[in-house]
């Protein structure tokens, strides 16, 4: 202990550690922006397992560009919180770009994009209980609010929203 009651943990020494400068900083943020990890870029949900197999095409798009993806199930209305944590972390977690796919009232686009600042692309989706071959989940993921920005492909064409998140990613 020192005579102010502090203790001395650099051994005795007086000088203390330099300060890193701002360019060493910014060197060292440099280098780790262009170390490869195995960080998803890609997030792709759905509200359903049923909907995995009409999704997997989004997934073999991305795997085949290369571009590493993560798959999840999440529903917009069974478990509100849940897709609010995914949203608001995806970013944190690495994620560029997120896919959502939904049928029916097609909630789960819009649920992610409200806390996320990523780019979202809705993929509305076909059921047996589908209205007009599709149009509900369509209107449904088309017609966000102000401020609530989701990208639109065709019905049932995930493989397209795997296109636009690549074209997204190289920009």
């Amino acid at each position: 202990m020192s005579e102010e009651g502090v203790s001395d943990l650099s051994g005795g020494a007086s000088e203390s550690a330099p300060e890193p400068t701002v360019e060493a900083i910014t060197e060292a943020q440099e280098e780790f922006a262009e170390m490869e990890v195995d960080t998803p870029l890609v997030g792709i949900v759905m509200g359903s397992k049923s909907d995995m197999a009409a999704m997997e095409p989004a997934e073999l798009e991305l795997n085949n560009r290369g571009i590493r993806c993560e798959v999840r199930v999440m529903s917009a209305h069974r478990e509100p919180d849940k897709v609010a944590d995914y949203a608001r972390n995806a970013r944190m977690r690495g994620l560029r770009v997120i896919i959502a796919g939904a049928g029916l009232s097609a909630a789960l686009p819009g649920v992610v994009a409200a806390p996320c600042d990523l780019p979202v692309i809705g993929v509305p989706l076909t059921s047996r209980m589908s209205v007009a071959g599709g149009l509900d989940a369509l209107l449904a993921i088309a017609q966000m609010p102000p401020g609530v920005p989701v990208a639109c492909v065709g019905v049932d064409n995930p493989r397209n929203a795997a296109v636009l998140a690549a074209r997204i990613l190289s920009g």
